[in-house]
């Protein structure tokens, strides 16, 4: 009869521990190497305030907004109360809304604006705020579509809008001050056809109080834009579907004595030609 050997198992709970002790260590091997090789804090240490600034700035101008923010962070923290912490607090702004983060460009917008009130170019942060919020650009999906960009969520034109016109109140000879009025203009039409589009909503669904109620607004809150027309025409209808003859009449008159060549009477409704906005 064949005799096996019998050996003594090993211990499972030792080699569980050793196993689990070398993993430890490996991963804090990892980490403590990742923390002393941290290329942004080596290639930093020793820098003077203008030496990061120089090579943030370099960045900017060829596009590396990326690092440019990195470079110009470690400025505002090493140096904040240095020569350049301000120019930094500027340009971090700036590279913010060239890579695209809008919402860290008006919050770095809104801390220098509260900071440094009294800064000899605090004019053009409150431009860059009103720029960061200025949004012409559809994308390629609206460009396709032809979208309205007043068929959008308005928060940021309104925005954009209150700081332009506060940028003009307050700073009326600035050089920003024309550009700034041009897109001041813009955005009431904006603003004042996107009144229009809710209104031509709620008419399409029957709501035709709430309808009334949004073209109104046009009128008194924008007077003498594109969009009126359309408002006084919406207004009539929604009358018109109430029953409401007199009220409804009355509309009509207005309408036809302020627009009396009116292609959207004359069509029974607007006509979709190029977009009213293609003229920015």
């Amino acid at each position: 009869m064949t005799r096996y050997l019998s050996l003594p198992l090993p211990n499972l709970h030792w080699l569980r521990g050793f196993f689990l002790a070398f993993v430890m260590s490996c991963l804090l091997g990892a980490c403590a190497t990742g923390n002393t090789g941290n290329k942004e804090y080596d290639e930093t240490k020793g820098w003077t305030a203008e030496r990061i600034y120089t090579e943030a700035r370099e960045e900017m101008n060829g596009g590396g907004w990326d690092r440019a923010i990195k470079l110009l962070e470690v400025l505002e923290a090493k140096y904040p109360f240095g020569r350049f912490a301000q120019q930094a607090q500027m340009d971090i702004a700036y590279s913010y809304w060239k890579n695209s983060d809008k919402a860290s460009a008006v919050a770095a917008c809104d801390r220098f604006i509260k900071l440094y009130p009294n800064h000899a170019y605090i004019d053009y942060m409150y431009y860059l705020r009103g720029l960061v919020n200025f949004n012409e650009d559809l994308g390629i999906l609206g460009k396709l579509s032809r979208q309205d960009p007043t068929e959008r969520d308005n928060k940021a034109s309104r925005e954009s809008f209150d700081t332009f016109k506060e940028l003009v109140t307050r700073f009326p000879d600035s050089k920003y001050a024309p550009d700034a009025r041009l897109r001041l203009q813009y955005l009431v039409f904006s603003l004042a056809k996107y009144e229009v589009h809710v209104a031509r909503y709620y008419m399409k669904r029957g709501a035709y109080v709430a309808a009334i109620n949004r073209a109104q607004n046009v009128i008194t809150v924008y007077p003498n834009t594109p969009a009126q027309e359309e408002a006084l025409y919406i207004i009539s209808k929604a009358y018109e579907a109430m029953g409401m003859k007199d009220l409804a009449g009355d509309a009509r008159k207005v309408l036809d004595n302020t627009y009396p060549n009116s292609t959207i009477v004359r069509n029974n409704g607007p006509v979709n030609n190029d977009p009213w906005w293609k003229i920015w």
